[in-house]
């Protein structure tokens, strides 16, 4: 028995043996050596990244598999799962990762990480990809060439190079979720999405994206859609989205909807068979006609914003569990829900019919329809007589609707773009005098009107004859496709183009003729001497303008006194270094005190250093502040021009520029603003701008508004200066095309992107400075994190967000509860002045209006003070005698009283800070 057993024993041991040895041989790539391939790839990605994340090594023969490498999870010896997010490691990412074929997972995100992305073509077994929150400066073509596997992607937040969705994203066909944020994607959309049919949320905000939301969309099964703010300034000027919404209809799995801040139109789409919505985001787009009550019916819809639309018909009511978002900026009949008068109602239907024009949208607002409503008359009674849309560019088809103003006697609708037919009710009309449809792309037949009505249908090619009734006034108006010679339309035409032809000769004719007596008139009486000597003459001085290399003069005309240079060098203690203020792009500022002891801005400019635009600038300023004098407007005192020096003199602000005070380092001299300091610094500028779009005898846009050109006197009371940029508000409201001009962080989008300006230029500028007011911050701070380097959108993101206000409130501010509300306020009209679309931004007048009840009623005062705009600066050096003999006067014009504000004008400083 005991050999026995020995012998079973022996023949145990070693058979033991090799199973343990055949044990170890399965499991140790797992917990010993490491793919040589991948060993390589992570030496290489170790020795470019710092610091060295835990356990990792690059001494010879690194064994990431066996050694415990933190973060990294190998299956087989080979690394498949590399996570290292918030590791706070900086360097770059070795292109060597590519290499790593059996990866599933990169996780790097919230890092510090930069440099080019490299390519992850043909990681066919990658999963899952976390990019975001990190430094990368560019993505490379083919990136995700061949990541067939991907479920997941994140490359929010860096600061990439312009690039687009690349084609083979389309191969992705098992992707779950996209977000790519706030990382530099432009172009248009790819159309691409019927492909991606496990794709759920799409995440592509606060980039570069332009033009249409593509069909197939409609196809896809994305839940979440997160597409604002697509309308930022890149390299090449802001970029937008546009078009309809009109597929969202389609996709009926949707939950979360953000497309506010762009560019979208039309209508807004039938959403009624997406019954999983819970978020829709509108706001801050074009988007006209009539909030679909349908969107009531929605079962678990919590929260709609349209706000900044051109929407219509009656206020949205969608019941007590939905949060709305309706005002301000649309054109509700009614501001609370109720139905609209039906005359608006049926109105709406007309303009349903023409796909609700935008330039409906911006005219008829309110329930009155013979309220000034554009291309609406009425009678006394209220009734509707007379509808003109003629030459409107509408396209679209004629509704019936319009057989609903029994009262209509004239219809018009001739040079637009409309197709469709002539709807036959509109022959039921009993007191229609005249319809013209002429010059559409009308079809069908034209109804039996009476006989009595005209009808003018011609040049519409497709559009049958009269069936029916025509009587003479009828037959005689109506052209006729089938008439010899093209029938009346023709000859119509050819008429018109000789009276056109014959018009335009004469006008030119008119206009050469008024030019050549004008430049007569002009130049007959000039000096001889006009254009030599020291280029300045008694409230006169003249500039070159270089025309074919001939000098050619132009005399600008100013009521700002020469004064000259010897003058202004006592004045400043022959410009010492003692006595500057600061210095600009075009020059030094310097502080100067006249005889009687008034301190007074002196800057000073070379030619040299000035160049074309400063010299431009300079010619501007005095233009400009010759023409406008108010209270919150730096006063020009004087100007001199001294050999290769151009010199300017203002009113001096012992407080010194608003920049210096809101933006306070460690060692300034000023103590922090109080909040109400600021709010009345705020109210002051929107008063000075007021004056300037819309009170002045002539109009102005400032084009460089910015902390640095707000001065402040002892009382820090704000005054606008640096008018170097300012030009002339075109009448008629239109924009005016300019050379870009002014500073980054403040350009509006539309004026950056085109050169095109308005006042509304002015008023983003505006609500820039207002959220420099609230959160203490500069409007681009590079030393910030990539989000948040722009203060507009930080802060309307933040706005977005609901988060508290008390989180982007300056830290300097000592605040109670009414002054959060104060803020909450201020912070709002910030948020519209800085709407991305110039039209739904604020005019002055409105920021004024918002800020006086902020900052307190009026007050009568006891005493009998002379008011201050009554002050005579007629004698601005009364006591310095000019060599030359000129009078340094300032002629100021006077200003509508009712336009005054009670508190003291101060003496001001120029701005430096372009």
């Amino acid at each position: 028995m005991a050999a026995a057993g020995m012998g079973s024993a022996g023949t145990l041991g070693p058979l033991l043996l090799h199973l343990f040895l055949c044990f170890l041989i399965l499991v140790s790539p797992s917990i010993g050596s490491t793919n040589s391939g991948d060993a390589s790839a992570m030496t290489a990605i170790a020795l470019s990244i710092n610091p060295l994340p835990s356990r990792w090594s690059t001494v010879p023969n690194p064994d990431p598999c066996g050694g415990g490498w933190n973060g990294v999870t190998c299956v087989s010896g080979r690394v498949t799962v590399i996570a290292l997010q918030g590791a706070s490691l900086a360097g770059r990412l070795a292109p060597e990762i590519a290499n790593l074929s059996s990866l599933q997972t990169l996780a790097l995100q919230n890092n510090q990480l930069g440099g080019d992305l490299p390519s992850l073509a043909g990681l066919a077994n990658l999963r899952e990809l976390y990019l975001g929150q990190n430094g990368f400066r560019s993505i490379p073509t083919g990136f995700f060439s061949g990541l067939t596997s991907l479920i997941n992607v994140s490359l929010d937040h860096n600061p990439l190079a312009l690039w687009v969705l690349p084609g083979d994203l389309a191969k992705c066909s098992n992707l779950v979720r996209f977000t790519a944020m706030n990382c530099s994607l432009g172009g248009a959309i790819p159309d691409f999405f019927d492909g991606l049919l496990t794709l759920q949320y799409l995440r592509l905000s606060y980039n570069y994206m332009v033009g249409p939301l593509p069909p197939s969309m409609g196809n896809s099964s994305i839940r979440e859609l997160y597409l604002n703010n697509e309308l930022r300034i890149g390299n090449s000027g802001p970029e937008q989205l546009s078009g309809t919404l009109d597929v969202l209809s389609s996709m009926t799995q949707l939950s979360v909807v953000w497309v506010q801040s762009n560019n979208f139109s039309g209508a807004v789409p039938d959403l009624s068979g997406c019954t999983s919505l819970v978020d829709l985001q509108l706001r801050d787009n074009q988007l006209t006609g009539v909030l679909p009550q349908l969107l009531a019916s929605l079962p678990n819809l919590r929260t709609l914003n349209v706000s900044n639309n051109l929407l219509q018909g009656p206020f949205p009511s969608l019941g007590p569990n939905v949060v709305v978002g309706a005002t301000p900026g649309n054109s509700f009949c009614n501001s609370q829900p109720g139905p609209c008068d039906q005359r608006v109602t049926d109105l709406l239907k007309v303009a349903e019919g023409f796909g609700y024009p935008e330039s409906l949208a911006r005219a008829w607002r309110g329930n009155n329809p013979c309220n000034g409503w554009l291309h609406v008359s009425c009678d006394s009674q209220g009734n509707i007589t007379f509808l003109n849309f003629g030459s409107q560019n509408l396209g679209g088809s004629i509704s019936d609707s319009i057989a609903s103003f029994t009262a209509l006697k004239v219809l018009k609708l001739e040079n637009n773009i409309l197709t469709g037919s002539v709807p036959p009710s509109l022959a039921t009309l009993p007191q229609l005098q005249v319809i013209d449809v002429s010059n559409n792309n009308l079809t069908g037949d034209v109804p039996a009107f009476r006989p009595n009505v005209k009808v003018i249908t011609e040049g519409n090619p497709l559009l049958g004859s009269q069936s029916g009734g025509g009587g003479s006034g009828s037959a005689s108006s109506t052209g006729s496709p089938s008439s010899p010679n093209g029938g009346g339309q023709s000859k119509g035409l050819r008429s018109k183009a000789v009276i056109y032809a014959v018009s335009i000769t004469i006008s030119v004719l008119v206009v050469v003729a008024g030019l050549v007596y004008l430049w007569y008139k002009k130049h007959k009486n000039r000096p001889k001497g006009s254009l030599a000597g020291n280029g300045h003459s008694a409230g006169k001085f003249y500039h070159g303008q270089s025309n074919g290399g001939h000098g050619k003069a132009h005399v600008v005309e100013t009521e700002s006194t020469f004064v000259p240079m010897q003058e202004l060098q006592r004045a400043t203690n022959n410009f010492s270094e003692e006595n500057i203020l600061g210095r600009g792009g075009f020059g030094v500022v310097y502080k100067g005190e006249k005889p009687d002891g008034t301190f007074i801005a002196v800057k000073r400019m070379e030619w040299s250093e000035m160049g074309k635009q400063g010299m431009s600038e300079f010619k501007a300023e005095i233009e400009v502040l010759k023409k406008v004098k108010h209270r919150h407007l730096v006063a020009l005192l004087g100007y001199c021009e001294h050999r290769n020096e151009k010199l300017l003199v203002y009113e001096y602000m012992p407080q010194g520029t608003l920049s210096q005070h809101l933006f306070r380092s460690r060692e300034s001299a000023y103590p922090p603003l109080t909040w109400n300091q600021r709010l009345s610094i705020a109210l002051d500028v929107a008063r000075g701008l007021e004056y300037l779009h819309s009170l002045a005898q002539t109009s102005f846009i400032h084009r460089d508004l910015k902390p640095s050109n707000i001065l402040l006197d002892n009382d820090l009371r704000a005054k606008v200066s640096d008018f170097g940029l300012v030009k002339l508000a075109p009448d008629d409201k239109n924009s005016l095309q300019t050379r870009l001009a002014g500073t980054f962080g403040y350009l509006a989008p539309e004026y950056a992107s085109t050169g095109k300006v308005t006042t509304k230029v002015d008023v983003y500028a505006f609500g820039v400075v207002l959220m420099e007011l609230i959160t203490g911050r500069k409007a681009l701070d590079d030393s910030l994190p990539d989000e948040s380097l722009h203060l507009v959108s930080w802060l309307r993101r933040t706005l977005i967000n609901r988060e508290d206000i008390r989180n982007v409130v300056d830290a300097n501010l000592d605040l109670d509860e009414e002054d959060i509300i104060c803020i909450s306020k201020v912070a709002e009209l910030a948020n519209h002045c800085t709407s991305h679309v110039p039209q739904q931004r604020p005019d002055m007048g409105h920021a004024v209006n918002v800020l006086v009840t902020l900052v307190g009623q009026w007050k009568p005062s006891s005493s009998n003070e002379e008011d201050d705009y009554n002050v005579s600066h007629q004698e601005s050096f009364p006591q310095w005698n000019f060599d030359d003999g000129l009078s340094f006067n300032n002629q100021y014009q006077s200003m509508d009283r009712s336009h005054r504000s009670g508190t003291s004008a101060k003496p001001d400083m120029l701005s430096v800070g372009r």
